[in-house]
């Protein structure tokens, strides 16, 4: 089950056990924990919620009535010394009914990729210094940006066309830029990617996301890039989630898909869900399983919950993601098809003859 929707009382007056509280919350530095201190000497609490992205406003939601009529009383428009002294702002809420196809954003977040257990799926945290950071960030800053409906990018080595969702082979926009030369290093000589050694990195694209600006779930389109997809994140940090879908033709949905700014195959609600932290700084790989099974996303957030922490995204995230284009030879080529069977997922081959 996800958190309760509240809203206001429709006649505006209207009683209820739940009370809108502003002027408190983690985005001034004032916990869940310490509000629920207060709140609870009044009665029983059921929870303390955010009441938005703002880290500002809150739920308080009692177990009676009473109780949160008796804390209304007390504390409205009153400066509390418990909270800094801050006056508080309230009024009643109610819950309000969940849409049917709501998705909850009640799942664990992992910290180690390990926690996941999603084969391919690999994050190292610091791969790179805070002085590397601000020196990638000054380059691409230097450099012109595309701008898509939310956020805006940079393509380097083949251009990734969002009207086709594919790359044009035929169109090389050059070597990747020099200022990646030392990552693409470290990658190859990782002792966790020791499936990158002998691979050759040949496209990038840089993602600038604003706060609450995320991306749909998906899957990088297999006739497009091989295997092994690399994204380091930089400046904020966010949260990814997984979802494997369990409808069987749901491959034949996303095997063209690609990084788009939209759809998604989210008609099915039948699917797997984890979650993942990425502090900047990290690398993340998809392959394998992780790569082609499980659609990633990045929610739409402006505050993240890890592990009972409420984390704020900064005022930009950007993302480095490097691939392998895939490119067909002398009118033969080879995709990726994903199978199913009593053994798990493997991999078959098969040659594309024109």
């Amino acid at each position: 089950m996800g958190l309760p929707r509240f809203g206001r009382p429709k006649n505006g007056v209207e009683l209820s056990p739940n009370l809108y509280v502003a002027n408190c919350g983690p985005a001034v530095g004032i916990s869940h924990d310490d509000i629920a201190s207060v709140f609870c000497k009044f009665g029983e609490l059921k929870g303390v919620y955010a009441a938005d992205e703002s880290g500002t406003r809150v739920i308080v939601s009692f177990s009676e009535e009473g109780s949160a009529q008796s804390a209304f009383k007390a504390l409205d428009g009153t400066p509390c010394p418990e909270l800094g002294g801050r006056s508080l702002h309230i009024r009643y809420s109610v819950i309000q009914p969940t849409p049917k196809d709501e998705v909850s954003d009640m799942v664990p977040v992992s910290i180690n990729a390990s926690e996941l257990s999603i084969p391919g799926l690999y994050l190292v945290h610091n791969f790179i210094s805070a002085k590397e950071e601000e020196e990638l960030l000054q380059a691409v800053d230097s450099r012109p940006w595309n701008s898509l409906a939310k956020r805006r990018v940079q393509h380097y080595g083949y251009e990734f066309r969002y009207d086709i969702r594919n790359v044009n082979t035929r169109h090389c926009l050059g070597e990747l830029p020099s200022f990646v030369s030392p990552i693409l290093e470290r990658i190859s000589s990782c002792p966790t990617f020791k499936s990158a050694e002998h691979i050759v990195l040949d496209q990038l694209t840089v993602n600038e996301y604003p706060p609450g600006v995320g991306l749909s779930p998906h899957i990088d389109t297999h006739s497009a890039f091989e295997d092994l997809i690399f994204s380091l994140s930089l400046s904020g940090p966010c949260i990814m989630e997984f979802r494997k879908y369990e409808n069987g033709d749901w491959h034949t949905k996303v095997a063209s898909s690609a990084v788009s700014e939209g759809g998604s195959p989210e008609d099915d609600s039948n699917f797997l869900r984890k979650a993942i932290y990425l502090p900047p700084r990290s690398l993340l790989l998809l392959s394998g399983e992780a790569r082609y099974a499980w659609n990633h996303y990045i929610p739409h957030h402006k505050i993240d919950k890890v592990n009972g922490r409420v984390i704020r995204r900064a005022s930009r995230r950007v993302s480095f993601t490097f691939r392998k284009v895939f490119i067909l030879l002398m009118k033969c080529g080879f995709t990726p098809i994903l199978h199913n069977n009593t053994m798990g997922l493997f991999w078959k081959t098969m040659i594309l003859y024109f």
